[in-house]
Order: structure tokens, then C-alpha cells, then sequence
């Protein structure tokens, strides 16, 4: 036997020797699925097998490196390169290439991305003169996208009255119009979109049978890794292809399908075996990755799946810690406990920052674990997206907001000017830059006095620049008396954001209302946590200070040592020693779009199952009691993926939950205090508040009102009037972070300390607000 096939298992080994005929690899998470595709693929070669007639399609590009590297390993490089490897596109895209004369395109096509299809597309209905209100480009894109992968062409289109009819009662009569259009300016230009890889290689396979037969005959065995994840035009053509031979090899994981929204079909893997005959079987069950804990937690909730294939997930690998639930009051205190618990674990177990990882919903959740982990100096870096403060829908309404305080602010004027459109076209915007230059002014000061300057524009740009200047005033009367929230929540509805946004019912569209939701939250959150230093006004200054300095220091400079922050979807693949999945309440995890059928249900319960089994050895689950949705605090309900975690599995942590303020009033005045009648938040699960009545957290303690200090094992935080605290202790603060006491003053209510913390910041803090770790004393 091969060398290198000593480092399989039985259950790897029997597929990877398996050489004739169709089968299916079901592999559970951190199985090694990779592992056999790729010494499969080794052993054909050590067959005989030439490496010309092997296809193995990936669904990224960075799978396919690491599998023509190993290969290499084994077989040398120069035979490696022979393996027809990558992902569908690009493997279809070489095809396409080799034929291209045969659908009429040259072999050096382009391919079209996103933004040139946008681009395309938006002027077709430009000079269709359709309202491009009711035309969104990217509505319209994604439109004829899903068209492609469902192998919907034109004609197609046409012959199908329900189609027609369904664009006809969205307001979007001309939608084949826009299609064929579309259509035919890619052809004339000799360009393809990334959909039509897909669909000109079934094209081409459909209309010439002795195309078909040559591809047949070159692939002789083909493998396919994530099934699951194919749709139905990718499936289509892998029949075709697999059709003489039928030596196709499948791997993938009907729990890990998770793509439906992008097209992805399960059925293509549940109904392997009905599509081939003889097809053999092989299951991977055995996890290298996780503990026993984590693999067995991940079973109990995967179970609740109607629709999926059988399979029994196990480890070897020790019991582990159990899952800790971790209930907390606000968002904002659940991105302190993520960063206290990363920095506080970091230093026990001598970790490094990349041993953790935080996994969201949506992209807007990681503004509160952003704002922490910056609080506490510890880098991170966002995968798959911008940092929070880059997002340009998050830039639009700063932009607004710091030319309220300082009209002065050229870029950030410019920014805003004409967003949302209100006419001001570039060519006035040019004008007013050189006016401003010539009278040695501000933009915004010739804006206040454009009746009195010499500037070639005409009465209605004059009116419109003059209602932009009386917006931005009024926004800076509100300015004198309103706080940082009642602020912002104005201006993003009076300036028209919101609507702008509102518009574009695509997903991006969705998350940009997510993110700026998730801002105004941020500005409420600030408003609040502002309430315990002393002299603070919670104003929009100082808030627009608090974000220059979070930006200042975003995410890791480029360090590699960084904890890692993603959405769920992005992290599929992926694995971690700890792992943070936060937000697990109801509407958020579950999705509240996801929940009108079963089908949907089951897709929401497979992500939770790809987000717990990234954990290596510890897996932390966040929910609260409440979460700010729109600046205001909405009552928030466990996920009932918790509840169907087996209880065997998990810890359930209900921590002290600091209050705000210190009570001067003595609680037995109002009746007596019983602990087991305290509630934070009624879960509408009735199994959930069972559970959480038949086992009591541990360190839930209700104490005399007079001394309200969290238990805590490690450390001692106050906030109390008669504090210990003096001059030169070194203190920790859950928004501010570490520092050192310069001064303390007041008495009574009123004992303020002023402290200089590691960023340069001195703040004064009002000790019965305060809440305080003191980590070192004089």
C-alpha cells in the first residue's frame, strides 16, 4: 500500500480506494472529507489513471490550491498540473473558451463582474426610459441572475405565462424587454456574466451532442466536493459530463447546506443515489476537530432536521468544557463579556488572539464587538466585509452628522451635498469649490450667502443648495439642546436616508438599513453609558470624538495575531479553538425572514450547526435580555436552538447584571426579596423557563441594596459611594479601559474620580455610576 494511505482511518480509506463506479462520501464536520478527495484523487494517478482525465471541481478557489498542492506532495508537481482542478466558473470558463466559435463568442471573451453588469443594466433602462425607482438595477440584476442559474433563458422566459405575470404584478412589465436586451449587448460586445458560465457550458452541451461526447470521454472520473452547495445548473452539467462513465465521486455534508438563498439545491445530494445506479455509500463520522461536548451538542440540535441523510457524528477527542449560554442584559454589555472573557481567557491559558473567533447573524452585530474589543486593546480584523465605521452607508451618516457640528468639514459636505439626490449635480458642486476658493470662504459659507456671490447657477440649483443650508441649521438648533441619539434618529429620517435606503429591496439593501439601525443603537448606547462621567452632555461632539478615536485605532493594522469577526456563512470551512456565536435570540438567529416554512427553518437550524461545530475546544453561546433595535431596547427571547441543545451539554451562566446606578432606597420597603421570583425577561419557550428553574446559575446572588458588588472570583468591581479606591490604583472600565487614578473628589453622590486611561483619554467618572475592576493598588 502507499505510503501517505497510512495516514487515513478505515472509514477514509475505503472511498479513497474505491476506484470504479458512482458514490457519495456523506462527511460530518472536521471528518477530513478534504483529506480523501484529495488521496483519491493521488491513488487514480498511482493507478494508472491520467491526470488529463480527471475533473475535480471546488467551490473556491482557495480549496483548490490546498488540493493541488497536497497532490503535488504525493505525486510531483509536474503530473499535478495536468488535473483538470478549480472551481465550476473557472473549470467552465476554460471549456468555453476551447469552444467558444461554437456559440458565436471569440475564445478571448470577457467576463463580465458585477459592477459591469450594473453598469450595463442601468443604462439599458436609462434609454428604455423606464423609472429606475421601479427598475432598480439591482433588483433587476439579481433578477436575471436567478434566471440564468434556474436555466431560464429568453425564449424561456417568453413561453412562460406565469413568469411574465409575476414581473407584470411587481410593477415591471418590461422585465423580458430588459432581459433580451441585456442579452443581446453582452453577445455584441463578447462578454459573458459570471451566470453565464453556467449556462452557455449547458448550452454547449445540450446543442452539440459531439462537444458533450469529447468532455465525456476526457472526464472519466470526476469529483465534486460541498454537493450540497450545488445548484441546479451546476448539477445538470455534472450529469452530463459523468453520463458515460459514471465514475463521479460526490463529498459533502446535507447539514452543511447552507446556500439556498444563492441558488444551492439540497435535493442534488439527497437524491444521489436515485440519479446513479449501484451507487456506493460512504460515511465520514468520525470529527478530528471538536470535543465530545461540542460533536454531541451539534447532534442533539441537527436532529430536529426533517430532511436529511443518516449519518452518526462522533469524536474521540476528550469530554471538553460544555457549551457556555451566557445571558446579558443589552448588546452592548454582550460585546463586553466577549472581550473581557477573550482577554480574560487569553491570559489563563496563555492563548493568542487568533484562538478566538466571533460569529454574527448579520454583519451589523459586530459594531458592539467591535466597540469592545477596541475598548480592551485587542486587535481584530472583520472577514468578509468592512469594519463597522467603513461601511459607506455608516460614512453617509456621520457625514451628516460632523457637518453639524463643523460645517467647515469640506469632505464630508461634499459627501452629503446630493445624497440623497437632490439635483446638485457635479458641475455645481465644481462651481461652488472654486467660488469658495476665490472669496476665501467656506463651501458652506458661500452656500449661506449664494445670493450675494457671483456664481454661474441657475434659480432652481440656487433653491435647492438654499433648502440643503436651511436643513443642515435646523439640524444645528436641535443640536443646542438634544442629546447624540434624539439627534441622529432625526437626521437620518428628515435628510432622507432612510427612504434611500429603504428603496432597494435587495439583500445588500437590507443590511445597509441593518447597519444604520445598528449605529443609531451605538449612539443610544453612548447616550447611556455617558450618564457616569461627570460633566458629560451626551452631545453629538462627543460622540463624533468617541468614533474619530474608534476608527483611529480600527481593527489590527495588519497584525496576524487578531481575533476573528464574521458572519456565519463566511466561516463555513473554518475552525477555531473558542468560538463565539452571539445574538442567539429569536428574529435575529433564527432569522425573521426565515421562519415562514419548514424548508427555511431547517436551512436557519444547518447554520447553527456549522456555526457550533467550528469550535475546537470551547463554544460560547450569547443572548439578552434586551436589544436595542432602532435606538429604543425591544425585549428579546432566547433561540429555540438553545433549548434544543440537549441540557447534558450545556452550561448555563446567568451573570450578576450591573445596574446603572446605585439604589438609595432599601429594597424590603416594597415586600420582601425572593430569589427565585427575580426574571429578567419572560422567554416565550415554556420548556426554556423550565430549564432555566431546575438548574440555577451558580453565581446568581441577590445581595443587601447597600452592597451591590458582582461575585467574582478573579476580581473586585465597584461602584459604590464608600469605595476602597484611592489616588494611583490602576483600574479597569468596561467602555474606556485600563487605567490610573489621578484624583479623587466630591463626596457622597456627587464622588467623582479622574482617571487617565491608556489611550490618552481623561475622564472624570462619578463613582455611583461608575463601574470600576480595580486591578492593582498603590
Amino acid at each position: 500500500m502507499e505510503k501517505y494511505l497510512s495516514q487515513l482511518n478505515d472509514a477514509q480509506l475505503a472511498p479513497t480506494l474505491q476506484k470504479e463506479g458512482p458514490m457519495i462520501v456523506i462527511a460530518g464536520a472536521g471528518s477530513g472529507k478534504t483529506r480523501v478527495l484529495t488521496f483519491r484523487i493521488a491513488y487514480l494517478m498511482s493507478q494508472g489513471v491520467d491526470p488529463f482525465n480527471i475533473l475535480a471541481l471546488t467551490f473556491t478557489n482557495k480549496a483548490a490550491r490546498e488540493m493541488k498542492g497536497r497532490i503535488a506532495e504525493i505525486v510531483g508537481d509536474s503530473e499535478a498540473k495536468n488535473l483538470w482542478m478549480g472551481t465550476f466558473h473557472s473549470v467552465f470558463a476554460k471549456i468555453l473558451r476551447i469552444e467558444a466559435d461554437r456559440l458565436g463568442y471569440p475564445s478571448n471573451f470577457t467576463i463580465y463582474d458585477t459592477q459591469d453588469s450594473d453598469r450595463l443594466i442601468s443604462s439599458i433602462i436609462k434609454e428604455m426610459g423606464l423609472d429606475k425607482d421601479i427598475y432598480k438595477y439591482k433588483q433587476v440584476r439579481s433578477r436575471i441572475s436567478s434566471y440564468k442559474n434556474s436555466l431560464i433563458t429568453v425564449k424561456a422566459y417568453y413561453n412562460n405565462p406565469e413568469l411574465i405575470e409575476s414581473d407584470t404584478a411587481a410593477r415591471r412589465p418590461k422585465m423580458g424587454e430588459i432581459y433580451a436586451a441585456y442579452v443581446e449587448r453582452c453577445f455584441k460586445a463578447g462578454a459573458m456574466d459570471f451566470d453565464d458560465l453556467l449556462l452557455k457550458t449547458n448550452e454547449l452541451l445540450t446543442r452539440f451532442p459531439d462537444v458533450l461526447a469529447k468532455y465525456q470521454d476526457r472526464f472519466r472520473y470526476i469529483l465534486v466536493d460541498e454537493y450540497q452547495d450545488t445548484n441546479h445548473s451546476q448539477y445538470l452539467i455534472v450529469r452530463a459530463l459523468s453520463d458515460r462513465f459514471q465514475n463521479i465521486c460526490v463529498v459533502g455534508d446535507d447539514a452543511q447546506s447552507i446556500y439556498a438563498f444563492r441558488g444551492a439545491n439540497i435535493n442534488n445530494i439527497l437524491n444521489f443515489q436515485r440519479d446513479y445506479d449501484d451507487v456506493k455509500v460512504f460515511r465520514l463520522e468520525q470529527n478530528y476537530r471538536s470535543t465530545k461536548n461540542i460533536v454531541n451538542a451539534a447532534n442533539s440540535v441537527i436532529d430536529k432536521n426533517q430532511t436529511k441523510l443518516d449519518k452518526v457524528v462522533w469524536t474521540a477527542n476528550d469530554e471538553g468544557g460544555k457549551i457556555k449560554v451566557n445571558r446579558l442584559m443589552t448588546d452592548g454589555d454582550e460585546g463586553r463579556y466577549v472581550a473581557s472573557t477573550v482577554f480574560e481567557t487569553k491570559m489563563q491559558e496563555q492563548l493568542h488572539n487568533s484562538d478566538f473567533a466571533v460569529l454574527y447573524r448579520t454583519n451589523a452585530q459586530s459594531r458592539a464587538i467591535e466597540d469592545a474589543l477596541r475598548k480592551r486593546d485587542i486587535p481584530y480584523r472583520i472577514y468578509g466585509g468592512l469594519s463597522f465605521y467603513q461601511r459607506k452607508e455608516i460614512k453617509d451618516v456621520l457625514s451628516y452628522l460632523r457637518v453639524i457640528i463643523n460645517p467647515a468639514d469640506e469632505e464630508a459636505l461634499k459627501r452629503i451635498i446630493n445624497f440623497p439626490a437632490r439635483g446638485i449635480g457635479q458641475t455645481t458642486i465644481d462651481r461652488l469649490i472654486v467660488a469658495a476658493s476665490s472669496y476665501n470662504k467656506t463651501i458652506f459659507e458661500v452656500l449661506k450667502s449664494i445670493d450675494d456671490i457671483e456664481i454661474s447657477i441657475n434659480s432652481g440649483t440656487r433653491n435647492k443648495l438654499k433648502n440643503f443650508v436651511t436643513m443642515i441649521e435646523s439640524f444645528q438648533v436641535m443640536n443646542a439642546n438634544a442629546n447624540a441619539f434624539e439627534l441622529a434618529d432625526h437626521v437620518v429620517k428628515v435628510s432622507g436616508l432612510i427612504k434611500e435606503f429603504n428603496k432597494d429591496g435587495t439583500p445588500e439593501g437590507v443590511a445597509k438599513m441593518e447597519n444604520i439601525e445598528e449605529l443609531l443603537n451605538g449612539i443610544g448606547d453612548f447616550v447611556e453609558g455617558q450618564k457616569e462621567v461627570a460633566d458629560s452632555t451626551a452631545s453629538l461632539a462627543e460622540f463624533l470624538e468617541d468614533v474619530a478615536l474608534a476608527t483611529d485605532l480600527d481593527a489590527d493594522k495588519g497584525n496576524p495575531d487578531h481575533v476573528a469577526l464574521m458572519t456565519i456563512h463566511l466561516a463555513k470551512g473554518l475552525e477555531f479553538p473558542h468560538v463565539f456565536i452571539v445574538g442567539m435570540e429569536e428574529d435575529l438567529f433564527p432569522s425573521a425572514m426565515s421562519m415562514n416554512t419548514r424548508s427555511e427553518l431547517e436551512e436557519e437550524r444547518r447554520l447553527f450547526y456549522v456555526a457550533l461545530t467550528r469550535a475546537e475546544k470551547q463554544a460560547y453561546l450569547t443572548y439578552t435580555v434586551s436589544r436595542y433595535r432602532w435606538g429604543k431596547l425591544i425585549d428579546a427571547d432566547p433561540s429555540r436552538f438553545i433549548e434544543e441543545i440537549d441540557e447534558q451539554y450545556l452550561d448555563n451562566i446567568t451573570p450578576i447584571q450591573e445596574q446603572r446606578f446605585n439604589p438609595m432606597l432599601d429594597a424590603s420597603i416594597f415586600g420582601d426579596v425572593e430569589p427565585n421570583k427575580i426574571r429578567f425577561a419572560k422567554p416565550k419557550s415554556p420548556k426554556f423557563k423550565r430549564k432555566e428553574e431546575r438548574k440555577k446559575p451558580e453565581n446568581f446572588q441577590i445581595s443587601s441594596p447597600k452592597k451591590m458588588t458582582p461575585v467574582s472570583k478573579t476580581s473586585s468591581k465597584t461602584n459604590l459611594f464608600d469605595s476602597k479606591l484611592t489616588v494611583g490604583n490602576i483600574v479597569n472600565h468596561q467602555r474606556f479601559g485600563r487605567g490610573e487614578v489621578l484624583k479623587i473628589e466630591g463626596a457622597g453622590g456627587d464622588l467623582k474620580a479622574e482617571i487617565k486611561f491608556s489611550n490618552g483619554a481623561v475622564k472624570k467618572l462619578l463613582l455611583r455610576f461608575a463601574k470600576l475592576e480595580i486591578l492593582r493598588s498603590k
